[in-house]
């Protein structure tokens, strides 16, 4: 395959498809999966684990998990023992998540930069196999290893990235991980702003942004019926619309776009609520944020992100025929 490319899961196909997707997403020659956690609906750990116990060469990301409700030494056992399971093929991906989610099961997000400062450079430290002992203001460790007792006692390979959307996560994760996982739902361009905060991180490590893998969530939606490809992603664009208007922002959306929407939809947000503020959603905003239509214009969008900085696209299937969707990319997005 010409080109990485990677594929993205979310809850929308039952756990045993998935397992299948991803085993013929292996055999198109695609580079990684990358499991979300992103509301409270499936877990990315248990999937990961599934994925790596029916293949053998696929790498597997978590896309992302949070890091307010893991306990930074039970990330890195977490992912050690994935490690167990797929040798030098995790990815651990860690995001700040995201309120009102949070707060409403209790969880005061603040200082979110240094939280996550903390947090990777504990499950860096415990994955290299030290014996930790750190005080700072969200991670206490007072003498922790890893407590491995049978198996490989080495340090393991599972490269740290952050799933980074504001200018100061960003520049953070330039510095400190090994690489973003850049969002979906925003437009190429806003991956022009994305560049220069992690080159602005990278420096202040002693790296450059070339050091920083990037690869990018995109959704994707591809049907040989172009309206009907558009009309499956404008259903997710709504939600995020109305939900996560700070993603939304960062893309472009006009205010007065969010507002609108922000009056129709509640969270959670009802079918009906969601269904209604669809009609508010015109198609090139659909197409500004996503990657939508016939196979040649998927590709063709794919190639904007890349052009934009990606190192990777993590394609998000919306329609119906996922296989369609891998064999569209089996080749790369350049061919």
């Amino acid at each position: 395959m010409a080109d990485r490319v990677a594929l993205y899961l979310q809850d929308a196909h039952s756990l045993r498809d998935a397992m299948d997707y991803v085993k013929y997403a292996e055999q198109a020659g695609f580079e990684a999966v990358w499991q979300a956690e992103s509301r409270l609906v499936r877990d990315a750990i248990v999937p990961m684990a599934a994925f790596a116990a029916v293949t053998s060469r696929i790498k597997i990301g978590s896309g992302v998990i949070n890091n307010w409700t893991r306990n930074a030494a039970v990330i890195a056992a977490t992912f050690l023992t994935l490690d167990d399971l797929a040798q030098d093929r995790i990815y651990c991906g860690i995001g700040a998540w995201w309120d009102p989610l949070a707060a409403k099961v209790g969880i005061e997000r603040r200082k979110n930069l240094l939280a996550m400062r903390e947090d990777v450079t504990v499950v860096r430290r415990l994955l290299n196999r030290e014996r930790v002992s750190f005080q700072g203001e969200f991670v206490q460790l007072e003498d922790v290893e890893l407590d491995v007792v049978h198996g490989r006692k080495e340090a393991r390979n599972v490269p740290i990235y952050v799933g980074a959307t504001g200018p100061k996560m960003m520049a953070l994760t330039g510095e400190i991980a090994d690489g973003v996982v850049l969002n979906y739902l925003v437009s190429p361009k806003y991956n022009e702003s994305a560049m220069s905060q992690l080159e602005i991180g990278a420096r202040k490590a002693g790296k450059n942004v070339d050091d920083v893998d990037r690869p990018q969530l995109v959704v994707c939606s591809v049907d040989k019926d172009r309206q009907k490809a558009l009309d499956a992603a404008r259903k997710l664009v709504t939600q995020y619309l109305g939900q996560q208007p700070h993603i939304m922002k960062a893309s472009g959306v006009s205010q007065d776009l969010l507002e609108e929407i922000g009056q129709v939809l509640t969270w959670p947000a009802t079918e009906e609520q969601i269904l209604e503020a669809m009609k508010l959603v015109p198609d090139d905003v659909v197409q500004m944020i996503t990657a939508s239509g016939t196979p040649a214009e998927v590709k063709a969008k794919v190639r904007e992100y890349i052009s934009a900085g990606a190192t990777c696209p993590i394609l998000y299937p919306l329609g119906e025929d996922v296989p369609l969707m891998i064999d569209t990319f089996a080749s790369g997005y350049s061919g």
